[in-house]
């Protein structure tokens, strides 16, 4: 074990050779697909006979769209690798740096501030020397009843961290700990078990503690009143003992420090979401533990693995990693994820194929939770502290000089000045006004262009020269609350679309900005990413022109005797054949791939559409940025109906609408085509539009069986349907107006 290094990089040649050699076949046959549309297109332009031309133009088009973002997702599978790492070769505790852990939460509504407290105590909790672990929680709400809830995960944490320590616990977020039902720990114990259930005790009264604060409604305070309206209040925890602790405490085990923030927030002042809320911790923060290291983690994000910190060390104090290394990012894993999983929560999609060749290249995305970056690697591209004097060092950071004192002695040494006055330090630099005329979110810090903050930071600091990691192991390092009903997920799914949009089509397009600074296949990645929400274009096209044409007896698609057919069905049969060896690949089934694709279908005309003409209205200036935290306040109907595998359709009509309306027209399209085939006989011409409407009503199947056969609180209500019919009805009228009219 002595020769072995912190860790190991396996590149999967196999996989390398296979995706290659299928990205080559794939790509060949969607070129002859090209041929046969642009030799139709000109052969009917030299004989002046252009049946349903138009129609044919925006399926090409599609089909081009859909091509080229294929073709950009291929660099994701240009080199995938895995790691190994050894942290048992780290130094002794003692030369081990510093971290200070980030935690963001902004609503104690539809982020339960007992869930946030256990997200807290297990960061805490992380095995890591508690002397150089600083744990930060920024509160935007400046709700007095997380703050309460703070003092309370305090006072609690005194005994849960002895306990988890003297017995070796792995699950060290409380709530997850007292709800499993493993042997984690020395059950066969008398004294462990009697400890067991005093801590168990003490968990229960602390949460008693904030549910009453929360009842009695005086502990907090109205968010549509004061959420946005508050001055900054900044509380520091330290261990100073009162000689009150009892048994449970007596081994007087070292506490890291505690600090709550919430920053001031004026409606006069732009807040910048979880972004600013972030880089008011790295200011605070500086000036308090100013450790080289830090945490970011999701509210709800507890930390399931207490090795995490020592696995990212392995990277960050690799000597045969170049220093650039700026961040490890883990993967992101949910506790409450179904067997059925019908919503696609896991993001399996993303955390699997994707990040892993990524990591073959220059690195995986930020990606918003579950990562260790290095600070300095915040401070912006070409930082050179030595050669900058105090008026320039203002201009990047801000006023305050004892942040500047932090930022330099990051780069010298991790000793901590005087901290007289520190309060009224920590308040100027979490004050809303604190970062005009500064690089704050520009250059420095994390950046405020779009609210994915992670994904465009992770960008920025690779086209700066810096690289990440990615560590995947077996087991998982940090758990959530994956969203278990479907408004949520296309709420969330309309954020990213649009953050992710803005990017894609500001001067930091990824495929324009990219490629001089970092790698092709780099920028395909960020590329792919940055216009996946394009998808809406091509998905709305083939969910509507082929049935419309379908019903008006024009044909799309090659007749089923000509050689091109073939081309279509191997295009068809090798994506979806290629889907489900990656699914199954990483330990998913055939019903894995069917709900992926059904949500992907859900997600295409729905979220991914609104996104991006939320970002287009912002790029002109029609609507500010806004920013809906996810819900993770679980109702218990919702959840019940995931866990069971059926859809809660109880969602947001401007979500539903088109897809029942869809759904009807492919239901009338597919039936038309069947009478067309029994009573015309041209089935050779419309089999393909006949297959592509039997396709989506057999993968949206559970949506149909809400309209019609549901009769929970989770169906399609029945004037939903009512109105999509009527909708569908008046498409379908003036589609074949318009298409008789280009006939």
């Amino acid at each position: 074990m002595d020769s072995l290094p912190l860790h190991v990089c396996h590149v999967h040649k196999l996989s390398i050779l296979l995706n290659r050699a299928y990205s080559l076949v794939h790509s060949t046959a969607l070129a002859f697909l090209i041929y046969y549309r642009v030799s139709f297109i000109f052969q009917d332009l030299n004989t002046r006979a252009t049946p349903g031309l138009v129609p044919w133009l925006l399926v090409f088009a599609s089909e081009l769209l859909l091509s080229f973002i294929w073709l950009l997702g291929q660099a994701f599978r240009w080199r995938p690798v895995t790691r190994t790492v050894f942290p048992e070769k780290l130094p002794e505790d003692d030369k081990l740096p510093a971290i200070d852990v980030f935690i963001c939460t902004t609503d104690p509504d539809k982020e339960p501030t007992v869930e946030v407290m256990n997200t807290v105590l297990s960061a805490m909790a992380l095995d890591y020397p508690p002397e150089k672990l600083n744990v930060y929680l920024s509160d935007d709400c400046g709700s007095p009843r997380t703050l309460h809830g703070m003092r309370e995960a305090w006072r609690f944490a005194r005994y849960w961290l002895p306990f988890c320590r003297r017995y070796g616990i792995k699950i060290r977020g409380s709530e997850p700990y007292f709800s499993a039902l493993s042997g984690d720990g020395s059950f066969g114990s008398s004294e462990f078990t009697t400890e067991r259930q005093k801590i168990k005790e003490r968990y229960e009264m602390m949460k008693d503690s904030i549910t009453k604060a929360r009842e009695r409604g005086g502990q907090g305070h109205s968010r549509s009143s004061t959420a946005g309206d508050h001055p900054s209040v900044i509380e520091v925890m330290q261990d100073e003992s009162d000689g009150t602790l009892d048994v449970l405490a007596a081994d007087k085990t070292k506490m890291p420090l505690l600090v709550y923030v919430s920053r001031e927030k004026r409606p006069s002042h732009p807040h910048h979401f979880k972004a600013g809320a972030l880089n008011v911790l790295q200011r605070v923060s500086s000036v308090i533990s100013n450790s080289p290291y830090i945490l970011a983690l999701d509210c709800d994000m507890y930390c399931s693995d207490p090795t995490s910190a020592r696995q990212a060390m392995c990277f960050h104090l690799d000597p045969n990693i170049p220093p650039s290394l700026a961040f490890v990012q883990f993967p992101q894993r949910f506790h409450n994820i179904s067997m059925s999983d019908v919503y696609d929560s896991q993001l399996r999609t993303l955390f699997s194929i994707p990040w892993q060749g990524l990591d073959g290249l220059q690195g995986p995305v930020l990606s918003g939770t579950g990562f260790y970056i290095k600070r300095v690697s915040l401070y912006g591209s070409t930082i050179n502290i030595a050669d900058m004097d105090l008026e320039e060092l203002k201009q990047s950071f801000g006023s305050s000089n004892e942040l500047i004192k932090s930022v330099r002695r990051i780069y010298e040494s991790n000793l901590m000045d005087d901290q007289d006055g520190l309060q009224k330090v920590t308040q100027l630099l979490a004050s809303c006004s604190y970062e005009t005329d500064t690089k704050w979110g520009k250059e420095v810090g994390f950046l405020y262009d779009s609210v994915v903050e992670d994904y465009f930071t992770g960008f920025r600091l690779h086209c700066n020269g810096w690289t990440s990691v990615y560590c995947d192991t077996s087991r998982p390092q940090f758990l959530g609350s994956g969203t278990t009903n479907l408004n949520d997920v296309l709420i969330q799914g309309t954020r990213w679309s649009s953050g992710l949009i803005d990017v894609g089509f500001s001067k930091f397009c990824p495929l324009i900005y990219g490629p001089t600074r970092i790698s092709i296949l780099g920028s395909m990645c960020y590329g792919e990413l940055a216009f996946f929400p394009l998808y809406c274009l091509p998905l709305w096209c083939f969910a509507t022109i082929p049935q419309l044409c379908l019903l008006n007896g024009i044909p799309l698609y090659p007749k089923v005797s000509s050689s091109f057919f073939v081309i279509f069905v191997f295009i068809f049969v090798s994506a979806l054949s290629k889907h489900l060896y990656e699914v199954l690949l990483t330990g998913g089934s055939f019903q894995t791939m069917k709900n992926e694709q059904r949500i992907w279908m859900i997600k295409s005309v729905t979220c991914y559409l609104y996104g991006s003409l939320d970002a287009i209205m912002k790029k002109m200036g029609l609507r500010e940025a806004s920013f809906f935290p996810t819900n993770k306040a679980a109702d218990e109907e919702q959840v019940k109906l995931y866990q069971m595998g059926k859809f809660n359709f109880d969602a947001s009509n401007i979500f539903l609408f088109p897809m029942v309306a869809i759904i009807i027209l492919n239901m009338v399209a597919f039936v038309g085509g069947l009478l067309r085939i029994m009573f015309v006989g041209d089935w050779d011409k419309i089999l393909v539009q006949v297959f592509i409407s039997c396709y989506i009503l057999i993968m949206n199947f559970p949506l149909i069986e809400g309209m019609i056969k549901r009769k929970d609180k989770g169906r399609v209500q029945p004037s939903v349907t009512l109105l999509s019919v009527i909708v569908s009805i008046i498409f379908s009228f003036l589609g074949s107006i318009i298409i008789s009219i280009v006939w």
